[in-house]
């Protein structure tokens, strides 16, 4: 976009019609991410309503990643689940 051939109040419609859109979006994410933390909540609780401890699997695998020397990536506790 070359400066001569758009004029000022053009470029400010461009950059405010872009931060209208991009925050629509980043809304819609977050409602996104609530529906999935939601989601990722019930699980756990399943789980540990059938009496699997997760906190126990992520502190063993915690101890094994501290005992093994590193291969490239660590498992996190999202590997877990």
């Amino acid at each position: 976009m070359a400066k001569n051939n758009v004029s000022n109040d053009e470029q400010i419609g461009f950059h405010k019609g872009a931060l209208a859109t991009l925050s629509k979006e980043r809304e819609e994410m977050a409602k996104i991410l609530n529906i999935v933390e939601q989601l990722m909540q019930m699980h756990v609780k399943a789980l540990k309503d059938l009496g699997v401890d997760l906190a126990k699997q992520a502190q063993e695998v915690q101890a094994n990643q501290q005992t093994t020397p590193a291969k490239g990536t660590s498992k996190k506790i999202d590997d877990l689940l």
